[in-house]
């Protein structure tokens, strides 16, 4: 089954786009196409009205004018210049000015600018790109950084027509190569989520008091099936006051708004007066995820009030959920294409690395261990611990001297968190 992926173009890139796609199978592309950036919200919601689109390919311009009108759930791949175009247009500033060695460089992001100009011997002065960056601003930083000579570098077009006339310019545009690395990337991650999404999960509901348990047991199996967000789900009984439930994971997130709320514990509470302990298990089989159900519920029959749990084959552990309102610990979520560029090099999710960036902000630079992190995110030690190994490995955590929590116990290491500062680089750098 073919892939359905929007492609949101500006006129100018257009060709490209196509090119970067006529080498990809398992996909079907639809395009809108604007000559300018006011008209992306237009073109946008063209495509959204479209049924079955499973992803957005969208130039960086264009995202900033609709980022907010992108639905939450959409994989988005934003296409930028890479190190690809600069190496090339370094290899073009040494060819066609040898007289230069300085060059000033707009747009690119920081690592991408840092690794090319160290690694090819370039003198730069760098602006690397930030949303809403006014053109005037990117021509200003120019002008300063050149007064001693030097090149332009830009992948922006009215830069380079602004300045062409002052100083020597070399403008560089997206290549097929890229494009067509980051449509791949998104098609694997729509293909991953929908792989993802149509597991098994299971869901056991336990009566937790009352006078009549078998019929307040009944009354939440009425109150499951009369569900219009669990319609295709299975339930049956599980003893003397339980039920289980099976779906797929997507029917059970969307049932519970992403694991925020179980509407049917506040349901049996107001028409039966009695309490719920809800468990919900995501493994890799059906019988993993009764398992990971079971363990939930008995972790909700041990809270006082009624409540869901959610326990994942991955460790992740999300919980408590309750009956009404919505949960805002585990709603965190950033798609900046920076954010999802460094979740793919560190091989963790972009929703953790969210919720690594908002526990950030929250400990204001307080240094924690990996057990408390684990606590924090509602996961097991061992998962915690192998998270800080890999944020370790990727420097987005600095170990800031151990602690012992008790006079007899081992001392244990602390580690303060870096992800927010990481994907904070901005500004300038001369060398």
């Amino acid at each position: 089954m073919s892939v359905v992926i929007g492609v949101l173009v500006h006129t100018r890139h257009q060709e490209v786009f196509r090119q970067a796609a006529s080498t990809v199978s398992g996909v079907t592309l639809r395009w809108a196409v604007c000559g300018d950036p006011a008209q992306a919200g237009d073109r946008l919601r063209e495509l959204l009205t479209s049924p079955g689109v499973n992803g957005l390919l969208i130039g960086p311009r264009s995202y900033e004018a609709v980022r907010g009108e992108v639905p939450e759930d959409l994989p988005v791949a934003v296409t930028r210049p890479s190190s690809l175009e600069l190496a090339l247009a370094v290899a073009r500033m040494r060819s066609d000015y040898p007289e230069h060695r300085r060059a000033s460089i707009d747009t690119f992001e920081h690592h991408v600018i840092q690794e090319v100009a160290t690694t090819l011997g370039v003198r730069h002065s760098a602006l690397p790109y930030a949303t809403d960056q006014p053109i005037a601003e990117i021509v200003d930083h120019h002008r300063a950084a050149l007064r001693n000579g030097g090149v332009v570098i830009t992948p922006r077009l009215e830069v380079a027509e602004a300045l062409r006339a002052e100083a020597p310019v070399v403008d560089t545009d997206l290549l097929a190569a890229s494009v067509r690395a980051e449509l791949q990337d998104l098609l694997l991650r729509v293909k991953a989520g929908q792989a993802e999404d149509s597991r098994f999960a299971a869901g056991v509901f336990q009566v937790r008091d009352g006078e009549d348990v078998e019929r307040a047991r009944a009354g939440l199996r009425e109150i499951l099936l009369q569900d219009a967000h669990l319609a295709g789900s299975w339930v049956e009984n599980r003893g003397k006051r339980g039920l289980v439930l099976f779906a797929h994971k997507a029917l059970l997130e969307r049932a519970t708004a992403g694991w925020q709320v179980v509407p049917a514990l506040q349901q049996a509470e107001h028409s039966m007066d009695v309490r719920i302990a809800a468990g919900f298990g995501l493994g890799a089989s059906v019988r993993a995820g009764i398992a990971l159900a079971e363990r939930a519920a008995v972790r909700a029959e041990a809270e006082p009030h009624s409540c869901g749990f959610v326990i994942q084959d991955s460790g992740v552990i999300i919980g408590p959920i309750g009956g009404g309102g919505r949960r805002t610990e585990f709603s965190y979520r950033d798609h900046s294409a920076e954010l999802e560029r460094m979740a793919r090099e560190v091989g963790l999710s972009p929703t953790t690395l969210s919720r690594l960036v908002s526990l950030e902000r929250e400990l204001r630079g307080r240094a924690v261990s990996p057990s408390e992190l684990a606590t924090l995110l509602g996961i097991t030690d061992p998962s915690g611990r192998r998270l800080i190994r890999k944020l370790g490995t990727a420097e987005l955590v600095t170990s800031e001297g151990s602690a012992q929590p008790t006079r007899r116990g081992r001392p244990t290491r602390l580690y303060r968190l870096r992800v927010g500062e990481a994907l904070g680089q901005s500004g300038t750098a001369l060398e």
